[in-house]
Parts: structure tokens; sequence; C-alpha cells
């Protein structure tokens, strides 16, 4: 990774932001409002028109294959993206400063530095997050057999992202925008991190999971949003979606999305 990138994803780390989504009927303030959200590369839409919300109290899945633009929609709700058009707002405010504090973010690519050990990012978190918890963060690398003095460098690709996730887990935030969490980890890895995930939220955050390995987590979920090819083509209540079509989110995202 080049240092360009490095100090990028330091910057979604320290940028991150927040989200909302209707999961229910209920009259709970709305986290996050997202209103005709656009993004275009050189002519090409990445993002058309996505309008969705997202309330405290949910684990909510953003569902696509690899291109339907679900990192960068992720990128804008984290500050690391502000050129678009449409609305992005955080707790009623614009994405910027006063949103920073109330996300926890995973980006979908390592973002230490080669020379760092588990305590240095630990150390490194403590300074810039005020609600991370460094206790809960320990237990958890003890819980994952990490030696904390071990060079990050050395560590297999499973092992550091569920290191990232341990430290990402470990703030008390709103909003846990996870960007691919299991997206290059063996089966055994996946179970640790849908395990940490559904155990170190509480019921008033809520956490926003992008991911095209549907099998793996469609459990965790309470509601889901398809993204193709830039727009939002599903969207609703993970039993309800069920009930409707009669069949599982993971045969429902092959037939979507079916070559």
């Amino acid at each position: 990774m080049n240092a360009q990138n490095n100090s990028q994803d330091m910057n979604m780390l320290k940028s991150t932001q927040e989200i909302k989504i209707n999961n229910d009927s209920n009259n709970t303030a709305a986290l996050v409002n997202i209103s005709a959200l656009t993004k275009k590369y050189g002519g090409k839409a990445a993002l058309s028109n996505v309008s969705l919300t997202l309330n405290p109290g949910h684990i909510v899945g953003l569902l696509g294959p690899n291109g339907s633009g679900k990192t960068t929609l992720i990128k804008i709700l984290t500050g690391v993206i502000r050129d678009y058009s449409g609305t992005v707002k955080v707790d009623g405010d614009d994405i910027g400063p006063s949103t920073k504090a109330l996300i926890s973010y995973l980006p979908d690519n390592a973002y230490f530095s080669s020379w760092m050990r588990p305590l240095d990012m630990v150390a490194l978190f403590k300074d810039f997050y005020s609600d991370f918890d460094e206790n809960k963060c320990l237990k958890m690398l003890k819980r994952l057999g990490l030696n904390e003095n071990q060079k990050i460098k050395s560590m297999s690709k499973g092992t550091i992202e569920k290191f990232q996730l341990c430290l990402v887990m470990s703030r008390n935030a709103r909003l846990y925008v996870l960007d691919e969490p299991i997206g290059g980890v063996d089966p055994a890895a996946r179970d640790f991190i849908l395990d940490t995930i559904l155990t170190n939220y509480s019921e008033n955050s809520t956490i926003f999971m992008s991911t095209h390995l549907i099998s793996d987590v469609e459990r965790i979920f309470d509601s889901v949003f398809f993204l193709k090819e830039g727009e939002i083509v599903l969207e609703g209540n993970i039993d309800n979606i069920r009930a409707k079509e009669g069949k599982s989110i993971d045969e429902l995202f092959r037939e979507v999305f079916k070559c």
C-alpha cells in the first residue's frame, strides 16, 4: 500500500459519519437521511439518485456485487468523498466535523503502517476517539489469541481484518460502518467476525455493513438494500422480503444479480 493510500485510509478512519434506514414503522428519529444522492466518475454514474434513511438499533445490509457502488456510498457517508450531488445528513447535520464522533468506520483495506504493533494502534485509537474502550479492545484481542507486541506486517490477512474489527467495535459509536468485513477471510474467521459484531454493539446503535457474501451474513440482518449499478433496486425488512418472495435473501440476491 503506498503512502497516499495510507493517508487516505487514515482520513477515512478519522472522518467517519452516519446513515439511517426505514427499518420499521416506529417513530424513532432517523440517524441518517440520504436524498437523491448521485456520484459520477467521468460522466459514468457510480451512484444514481440514491435515497435512504437509517434508524437506530438495527443491523442493515448493503448488498451488491463488486462494482455496484457500495464502497462509493460508504465513502460519501464517511466523508472521504465530498464531490457529489444530493443531500446526506447525519443526526440532522451535513457531513462534517460534527458527525465524526458518531461513526466508527471499517474500510475495505488495511490502514496500518508496517512497523506498527497492536498496542500502537490501541494507543492511537485511544488518542483519536474519546469513546474508545481500551479494556474492551484488549479483551477481544486476548480472545483472538493475538500477541499485542507482534508486528502487524507479520500477521495473516485474516488476522489483520479481525484486529481491525476489534478496534472499530471497541468504540461506543452511534453508527458502525463496515465495508466488506468478511470479504477476504476464511469461513472460521467469518464466524469470529460475525460474533464480534453481534456481541459488541448496543441496541441504541446501528450497524451498516456492505457485503456480497450473503449466505454467511444473512442471519444477522434486520433489513437490507440491494444496490445494482449504482441504484437501489430492492429494500426492506428482511423477514418481510422473505415472506413476500418465498425465498432466502441469498437466493433472491443470486436471482437479482444473475449474470
